[in-house]
């Protein structure tokens, strides 16, 4: 399925298979996920990429060919693939372990075609190795959603009241891995959406009402999913003293002024950059020892501008996965 024009459909094509180069193993993909980060890319909110373009970045299948670098031993093993595709690995941010932020970093479904396809070329070096409990199409939102989730979680600390702005696909998988730490949840939905503060609850949260809403105990700290400039402020008035909001998206739209009053009390509001590929491995050890589930509505390829459509209008519940 490939974006030709930026806020266009996209289009089902015949492509040549590809070949992978020195260190690439192309991958006949079982599932890929479908991230708030492709209606960013296909909605024109991110810079404009190189068209046309196949979209999808939370992909998991089996490689079936290696090039001349790979050690063959790989064929035939199940891998998943990330936003982050490549990084340069010598400038100061990669060799001081913040690969996330190199500035020569190549990205999955964004510089390079990703997962909306039958098959898909990717690093060997930043592929990862999928838990075997997890289904194909189950561990497919763990490759974005669980990742960049679990990376804010750990720059939102360590303390007990824990806001989530917008509830869903990473959200209901950072509640599961928050719970597991005794820390209580306070889950924040579009207002007046019933059914995702019902989801929310069933899933472990203390409290669950609209975005326009204060919750009943102060946060230690507030996570926001949804791309909603409006809520950087409302969470700082729901933050207590010392506490901080990070901005797990890689777009937002524009932040309103506020009061200094509202941040003074050393509150901290901080953005998540991409991901390192020691998240990954410390993700999804952590993954298969507390059984992360996640909640799914599966399409077929075909129906990827179907998916897009239903994540855009909050019809979504969880993630949405296309299976091949």
């Amino acid at each position: 399925m490939v974006l030709e024009e930026i806020a266009t459909d996209l289009r089902l094509r015949n492509r040549a298979v590809p070949r992978p180069q020195e260190h690439q193993v192309l991958i006949k993909v079982s599932a890929c996920a479908v991230c708030r980060t492709d209606l960013h890319v296909v909605d024109g909110d991110l810079p404009a990429t190189q068209l046309p373009l196949i979209p999808g970045h939370e992909i998991v299948g089996r490689v079936v060919s290696c090039g001349s670098a790979v050690n063959q031993s790989q064929l035939g093993q199940r891998v998943g693939v990330p936003w982050l595709a490549s990084t340069c690995g010598q400038c100061r941010f990669c060799r001081s372990n913040r690969e996330n932020l190199c500035e020569s970093a190549r990205f999955t479904g964004y510089q390079l075609d990703g997962g909306y396809a039958e098959y898909v070329l990717a690093d060997s070096r930043f592929c990862f190795s999928i838990p075997e409990a997890y289904p194909d199409h189950q561990a497919a939102p763990l490759l974005c959603a669980g990742l960049i989730g679990f990376r804010s979680l750990r720059l939102s600390g360590d303390g007990q009241n824990l806001g989530l702005y917008g509830f869903g696909a990473a959200a209901h998988i950072v509640i599961q891995i928050a719970l597991s730490k005794g820390r209580k949840i306070f889950a924040f939905t579009r207002p007046g959406d019933e059914k995702g503060q019902s989801f929310a609850r069933q899933l472990g949260a203390t409290w669950a009402g609209g975005s326009d809403e204060l919750p009943p105990n102060r946060l230690d700290a507030a996570i926001i999913f949804a791309p909603d400039g409006r809520l950087i402020p409302q969470a700082l008035k729901a933050l207590d003293r010392g506490g901080v909001v990070v901005c797990a998206g890689i777009h937002m739209s524009q932040i309103p002024s506020f009061s200094y009053q509202d941040l003074w009390g050393e509150r901290i509001v901080r953005s998540v950059a991409n991901l390192t590929r020691q998240d990954g491995i410390d993700f999804f050890d952590l993954a298969a020892d507390i059984s992360i589930r996640t909640e799914i509505q599966t399409y077929h390829l075909e129906q990827a501008n179907q998916a897009l459509s239903d994540l855009r209008n909050g019809r979504v519940q969880g993630a949405a996965v296309l299976v091949m």
